[in-house]
């Protein structure tokens, strides 16, 4: 029995990478990074890099990519390697939460409480 997302055609996902298994060690793709186009699609270009041009036309995350294109998150993050080498999309990671001292928020709740 076929696992839908799992066995879908493993030579289809060999020949859109190229035989490429690996965006490599020094990608810049996590999960949440956030993939922004720099061009819009050519014309030739191969498909799966057009739709990936097209999505992230404002920031969307490798994982949301990998989902509206039903690929592996690995088969994307080597189109996006591509993409990136090619000056196509741009990544940034997300801006991280400040860390808030658990004092301040105490003092905060303690105010509110007060009211």
């Amino acid at each position: 029995m076929s696992r839908p997302g799992r066995d879908d055609a493993p030579d289809r996902l060999y020949t859109i990478t190229g035989g490429r298994t690996s965006s490599g060690p020094d990608s810049p793709f996590d999960l949440v990074t956030l993939v922004v186009a720099e061009s819009q699609p050519a014309p030739g270009m191969q498909s799966e890099h057009a739709a990936i041009l097209r999505l992230a036309r404002f920031p969307t995350a490798v994982v949301e990519i990998a989902a509206e294109l039903r690929l592996p998150v690995s088969i994307t993050k080597v189109l996006l390697c591509d993409l990136l080498a090619a000056g196509r999309v741009s990544a940034r990671h997300p801006r991280k939460a400040a860390v808030y001292d658990p004092d301040i928020l105490e003092q905060v709740l303690v105010g509110l409480r007060n009211l």
